[in-house]
């Protein structure tokens, strides 16, 4: 099982204001959004996690270092866990509250277990993330763990040192609390080491963990150095403590009437009007997928159970397995608004809405030690960069 460990986090200074300071992960930021937030605070998180221009890693490095020496960023003086809590209202209009903790989370090998994927990963260019980490030596954001320890979040629920708070656009509330009692420390580290941990988001950057710790490994010699971890969010895997929804799928490079045709192989077809603000729920009352065209028009898809022996009972592996033969590409996006957009631009032929994959399902996928298909869950919300960084110090 993997460790987990408390360590010197490196915060922004109290007269700093997490709203103008931290950012959502990068990895789902639009360039405008970056421009954005690069001109909101020039402290702003994005200045050293989204760098641009030339020798832009060198410069972010150095710009860390600078806070450092400014105080715009101040060290623990011990090590810590820091509990992250977010309060929102939920897909369904409930409102929800989750809590998680952050700390050091041990880079296991690929297969070794402990710590697990949930989901096949597409190909992606790991440089961007292995440059940073080499140029600022620390963790800048974290990965989503999802602990197979019960009762974690009940041992989370004691307030810890508050540390500040932040609404975000969506108006998810973001409250962080130090933790600095050795002795609970210790007993939630002890929890957390026990059990496996599911990676829910970060599956590349807990890949270029362990491609920068055998780097410093085969420069120091070591295997002892702050690279044998890296920085985690962990949660419970509980049905109260995640909200998941779906990423739907956009096609291109195929023509509609061969998507229809691919389709009706495996799938019913009925057509249903327009897309609405209804249209997820009832996919979900029917037990459908939902074709959505360039002019909102909308068909359900009802799977044939004959064509789908053997496949597992997930949207995203229905389609996986619907579409095989016929050659397209696919792209995938969680916002409903962005899939219009890109369809009426004539970005993509059709969209195809999926529901979100059930707690339940996530934890079968964990204790079977099966994978989904890529891009299968979307967690929300998604948590702030900011927050906490963790300096690794490997020279």
């Amino acid at each position: 099982m993997p460790r987990f460990e408390a360590f010197r986090a490196l915060r922004y200074a109290p007269f700093l204001h997490l709203n103008d300071v931290t950012a959502p992960p990068y990895d789902v930021i639009s360039e405008s959004e970056r421009v954005a937030l690069f001109a909101r605070h020039p402290n702003n998180i994005s200045h050293l996690d989204m760098p641009t221009g030339v020798d832009a890693y060198r410069v972010a490095g150095n710009t860390l270092r600078q806070w450092i020496r400014e105080s715009v960023l101040i060290q623990d003086d011990v090590p810590s866990l820091t509990l992250y809590r977010m309060s929102f209202i939920d897909s369904f209009r409930t409102q929800r509250s989750t809590v998680g903790v952050l700390g050091a989370l041990e880079v296991l090998d690929e297969g070794a277990g402990g710590v697990l994927p949930h989901e096949r990963t597409t190909p992606k260019a790991k440089t961007d993330r292995l440059e940073l980490t080499r140029a600022t030596d620390s963790n800048l954001s974290p990965i989503w763990g999802l602990s197979l320890a019960a009762g974690l979040s009940d041992k989370l629920a004691a307030p810890g040192e508050p540390r500040g708070a932040l609404t975000d656009p969506d108006g998810v509330v973001h409250s962080v609390e130090r933790i600095s009692d050795p002795a609970r420390i210790a007993d939630i580290s002890e929890l957390v080491s026990a059990h496996p941990v599911v990676i829910a988001d970060g599956h590349h950057r807990y890949a270029v963990s362990r491609t920068f710790r055998d780097e410093v490994r085969q420069r120091t010699h070591r295997s002892d150095s702050a690279a044998e971890l890296t920085l985690a969010y962990v949660g419970e895997l509980a049905d109260d403590q995640l909200s998941v929804a779906a990423i739907h799928r956009l096609y291109r490079e195929i023509s509609i009437g061969d998507v229809r045709t691919a389709l009706a192989l495996s799938f019913e077809i009925e057509n249903a009007g327009l897309l609405n603000e209804t249209t997820l729920q009832q996919m979900s009352d029917l037990g459908v997928l939902c074709l959505l065209l360039a002019d909102r028009s909308i068909a359900w898809l009802k799977p044939r159970p004959e064509s789908f022996v053997g496949v597992r009972q997930l949207d995203s592996a229905l389609l996986e397995h619907a579409l095989v033969a016929t050659p397209h590409s696919v792209v995938y996006q969680h916002d409903i608004d962005e899939l219009c957009r890109q369809l009426s631009d004539h970005e993509a032929t059709a969209a195809i809405l999926i529901r979100p994959v059930t707690v339940a399902e996530i934890m079968r996928t964990a204790t079977e030690g099966l994978l989904m298909p890529p891009k299968s869950t979307f967690f929300t919300p998604k948590l702030r960069t900011g927050l906490v960084l963790r300096p690794l110090n490997t020279g």
